[in-house]
């Protein structure tokens, strides 16, 4: 089959429907992400063009996911901006690990991709909030990708930057056909709870969180998007809970709702 080449105005179809669906604005400089990405979805169908691709998604629900997976994944590893985890550890050691109550501390990572940041996050949760319970909430648009995070398994070589005591303790190593691969501990990994959800639409009822990640998401989002996203996340924070967002990204011009405590992590007052 010869090389089938993504025109200028395919891609801006392709660019208008990534931000249709999700609120993603792809630059320019994408078009060759979008055209590597999407080839082997034209050479399944034997499609002689993005063109009749696109065709395909509008008749085809199952088929669009397919393409929004593939167009909306991105990297991740554990312990990404670690010093966002030193400050959630700081925190559960002080305020928020000084609430006592029997409801369950709540954390949402939104945009969780492959899960190395949940998993992460459990790791502290585990190691520092003793009895009290807790519960993660990891969501993501991408289907596809969530089957990978449910599956808790990832390449031996991403298991670098996993602090080793942790690894040695919540990291199983595999063995046979699973050689040059490690599982998150069962016993952990089932108390990441996974979600698809888009958020570049209406939420629904997940209830309140002291803590919400929306790390290397808002980079992709223009400014009104941005300002959608961020109000209906805060609508699930708690009074006094913490909202994390990458070193990358501010929510100057974006929201007033929540306060800075220190770079990229910000906090909403008590009522």
């Amino acid at each position: 089959m010869q090389s089938i080449t993504l025109s200028d105005g395919e891609f801006r179809k392709f660019q208008e429907l990534i931000f249709r669906t999700a609120g993603i604005s792809l630059s320019e400089g994408k078009k060759p992400l979008v055209a590597g990405r999407l080839n082997k979805r034209l050479r399944h169908h034997q499609l002689p063009s993005y063109s009749a691709y696109l065709e395909l998604l509008a008749q085809d629900d199952q088929e669009h996911q397919m393409a929004i997976d593939l167009l909306t994944t991105n990297e991740t590893y554990f312990f990404r901006e670690p010093k966002h985890f030193d400050f959630l550890r700081d925190q559960l050691q002080g305020d928020l690990g000084s609430v006592r109550s029997p409801a369950p501390l709540r954390i949402w990572c939104g945009a969780c991709s492959s899960g190395a940041e949940p998993y992460t996050i459990a790791m502290i949760l585990a190691e520092t909030m003793g009895n009290r319970p807790w519960e993660i909430l990891a969501s993501d648009i991408s289907t596809r990708i969530l089957q990978q995070a449910r599956s808790a398994t990832y390449p031996m070589e991403e298991a670098e930057t996993i602090p080793r005591h942790l690894l040695h303790r919540y990291g199983l190593k595999g063995t046979g056909i699973h050689d040059g691969t490690f599982m998150i501990d069962p016993a952990l990994s089932r108390r990441v709870r996974f979600q698809q959800i888009n958020l570049n639409g209406p939420l629904p009822d997940v209830g309140m969180f002291d803590v919400i990640f929306l790390r290397n998401v808002m980079i992709y989002f223009n400014e009104a998007t941005k300002r959608q996203v961020v109000q209906r996340l805060l609508a699930h924070l708690q009074p006094g809970g913490y909202f994390v967002i990458s070193h990358s990204e501010s929510l100057n011009g974006i929201s007033e709702a929540v306060k800075p405590v220190r770079p990229s992590v910000y906090r909403k007052p008590h009522a």
